[in-house]
């Protein structure tokens, strides 16, 4: 199975299976001294587990304590190749031995066999969002590297789940709310939403995350075909339940005319300032400086229990219920890793202006 590897210059390599023993990922291509400790890695790993008593999330409850095994020297990088481990400890195979059979809609695993006649049934294996605590490792320190370097700040917060929407924004308000929705009385809509939604129909939700990064290096982008928001729209995509992305004014460009839509310019004080950024902070494929904007569709959690039609691996019609641990709504989980996506494009894409 290729396709485990991801950059050019700052490159990851993720493994592990849900319920395997442990999950991790090897980075190549890091600068030398870096400061680093696991207090960095696991800061932002600890935003992507559930919280404690979460009425919205899986139940399974991971430690999720990172070790860095290697590429480290008296708390600096050294240049050499960073690996770092996570040890599974709660796993519950046994919830996925009546369904091993058959396939679950909304997932994997009937296209997994369909590829390679042979799939790890158990939580999903490679194909379970488990994969994107590597992700988020690796993103902790890139996100590191881009502040150092050019003071970049990288968040995400939840704009809509079902057909409620946020309507106001405020920063301060996103780690205060399990659904890091940045308007405070929407979150409590939301969140009334998925449990009646989780705890009376047995259904999940779908959601709509935002992504910014603040002070983005400029000039990154590579056109024709490596163009930075090319790029970033491949990485959020890769992460398994995002199924749609937007940058800066996205597709309500479509409904715009020209003079509308475009960013008009201005001098302040020898430098362009843009009176509007429709763009999302990349033109021609190149970072202008301004903020970046990135939206991304998330789909409802496929492990629901209600009764829904499929087949089994003998292509014979069955019904099934997805019975075990999951999560309702997985947007607030997936910011962190959406998050960690933009750094790990924006880290490469620095490291590769640099060689030029």
């Amino acid at each position: 199975m290729p396709g485990n590897t991801f950059g050019t210059i700052f490159r990851i390599t993720t493994w592990g299976e849900s319920h395997g023993s442990a999950t991790g990922v090897v980075i190549d291509g890091c600068p030398a001294k870096l400061k680093l400790s696991e207090k960095d890695i696991q800061k932002e790993v600890d935003r992507r587990r559930p919280r404690h008593g979460s009425k919205i999330s899986t139940t399974r409850r991971e430690e999720d304590k990172v070790e860095i095994l290697s590429g480290l020297f008296e708390g600096k990088t050294t240049g050499t190749p960073i690996s770092m481990i996570v040890y599974n400890k709660d796993t519950r195979s046994k919830d996925y031995s009546k369904i091993k059979d058959l396939y679950r809609p909304g997932h994997a695993d009937i296209s997994y066999d369909m590829k390679y006649g042979i799939r790890d049934y158990k939580g999903g294996g490679r194909a379970s969002g488990r994969e994107t605590l590597a992700r988020v490792m690796a993103g902790a320190i890139a996100q590191k590297l881009l502040k150092e370097k050019s003071k970049t700040e990288i968040f995400g917060h939840t704009i809509q789940i079902g057909d409620i929407k946020a309507t106001k924004f405020s920063k301060a308000e996103i780690e205060k709310n399990e659904l890091r929705c940045a308007d405070p009385q929407i979150a409590k809509k939301m969140q009334k939403l998925i449990e009646k939604v989780r705890f009376t129909e047995g259904d999940s939700l779908g959601a709509i995350i935002e992504i910014i990064v603040k002070n983005p290096p400029i000039g990154l982008g590579e056109p024709v075909f490596d163009k930075l928001d090319a790029e970033l729209a491949k990485a959020i995509m890769s992460i398994g339940s995002i199924k749609g992305v937007e940058i800066g004014a996205g597709f309500d460009s479509a409904q715009s005319k020209g003079s509308q839509n475009n960013d008009q310019i201005r001098s302040n004080s020898g430098k362009a300032k843009f009176l509007s950024n429709n763009a999302g902070g990349i033109l021609g494929g190149i970072s202008t400086g301004q903020d970046i904007i990135i939206r991304a569709a998330v789909k409802p959690v496929p492990s629901i229990s209600k009764s829904q039609k499929t087949i089994s691996s003998k292509s014979k019609n069955a019904s099934i219920k997805t019975l075990g641990r999951h999560d309702c709504c997985i947007a607030p989980r997936v910011i962190p890793v959406a998050e960690s996506m933009v750094a790990l494009v924006l880290a490469d894409m620095y490291l590769l202006q640099k060689t030029k």
